[in-house]
Parts: C-alpha cells; sequence; structure tokens
C-alpha cells in the first residue's frame, strides 16, 4: 500500500491535483480522504459557539482518529470514516465505509502538520497558489456549497485563514517532498511526474 499526503492552503488547486492523479492511474485501486472529514466533534457546544472554532488551527482536527484509521487501512482492515457538515458546523451521523487500497490519497490544508500523520506518508505533496487566487476561490466555495456570506468569508479569512496559512500550512512545505506551483493552468508535466514516482514506488513494493 502507497500512502499519499497532499497539502497546501485553501484554494490552492488540491482537488485539482487529485482528480488528474486519478485519471492517471487506475482509480479502482486508489481510494481519497480528506481532512474535511476529520474534523472534530464540537456538538457539545452550541451554534453560535461552533461557528466561531477556529476551522485553520491543526487542534480542530481530530489527527488521532485520522492516524488510526490511515494505520487501519495500511494493516487491511476497512474504516468508518466521519462525515462532517459545514453548514452545522458538527459531524453528521453518516459514515464512509471505506475498504483499504493499493493506494490512499490524503488531502487538506493541514495534513503536512501532524508529525505521526506525516510519518505515515511515503510521498509528501504540497500544492502552491497566489493568495488571492486562492481567496478567489475560498469565496466562490463558501458562498455557493456551504451557505455562506461574503462578509462572513472575508471576515473569516482575515481573522483565521490567513494567520493560520503563515502560521501552519505555509511552514508545512518544508515537509514535501514534491511541491506543485500553482494549477490555475493544468500543469501536465507536474501531474505526469507525479504519476511515474506513484507508479514506480507501487512496483518497488509489489516486487520487494
Amino acid at each position: 500500500m502507497l500512502v499519499i499526503g497532499i497539502a497546501g492552503g485553501t484554494g490552492s488547486g488540491k482537488t485539482t491535483v487529485v482528480n488528474n492523479i486519478l485519471k492517471n492511474l487506475n482509480t479502482e485501486s486508489v481510494i481519497v480522504i480528506s481532512q474535511d472529514n476529520y474534523y472534530r466533534n464540537n456538538e457539545h457546544l452550541s451554534y453560535e459557539e461552533r461557528s466561531k472554532v477556529n476551522f485553520d488551527h491543526p487542534r480542530s482536527i481530530d489527527f488521532e482518529l485520522l492516524v488510526e484509521h490511515v494505520e487501519q487501512l495500511k494493516n487491511g482492515h476497512a474504516v468508518e470514516q466521519p462525515v462532517y457538515s459545514f453548514i452545522t458546523h458538527s459531524r453528521t451521523e453518516d459514515t464512509i465505509l471505506t475498504h483499504p487500497k493499493d493506494v490512499i490519497i490524503i488531502e487538506g490544508i493541514l495534513v503536512l502538520t501532524d508529525p505521526a500523520l506525516r510519518d505515515l506518508f511515503d510521498v509528501k505533496i504540497f500544492v502552491h497558489a497566489d493568495s488571492d487566487e486562492r481567496l478567489i476561490r475560498r469565496i466562490r466555495r463558501d458562498i455557493q456549497e456551504r451557505g455562506r456570506d461574503l462578509e462572513e468569508v472575508l471576515s473569516r479569512y482575515q481573522k483565521t485563514l490567513k494567520p493560520m496559512h503563515q502560521q501552519f500550512i505555509e511552514p508545512s512545505k518544508n515537509y514535501a517532498d514534491i511541491i506543485i506551483p500553482n494549477m490555475k493552468k493544468k500543469n501536465e508535466v507536474a501531474i505526469t511526474l507525479l504519476s511515474s514516482v506513484i507508479k514506480e514506488k507501487l512496483n518497488s513494493k509489489t516486487n520487494a
């Protein structure tokens, strides 16, 4: 099994990278796990209190559960991923039954900040994008997909997202094996190289 971590700031193009990797691999042998499903369950807080949680700080992520699930998958056991709602700011009652596959991709803004999770990665990737471009993508996503208004999105960006990016996310780039530049235009060279690295590592593990 090959475990890949893909990090980068919000709106940097991580999903685009993942989708392009999947196009170059046998998707039946790959599972993708989103860090977003592993936000801590704050159901004991009121909605107003939950909406004020700093979701861009590493402590907002249940890394203990995420690490446990990755380890179980590596040991050949299925896991039930939690499902997080960005509308209610809490976990839902649903889970995602996930079976082990040859390749596990874990993507999220903070996945390279946790040492225990980082140690499970065979390949560490950071997707870099211009801050203005990331903000534009964040605004579009939060308004269209998460029901936020523009004032709320900009306020969160100024108060938490930008400082947390500078404090935690950008420095985690130093742990990356591969840095992929702005995905505004499809970077076919980077994707082809990355796909080749994945195939080579899979082959080496198969032949070991």
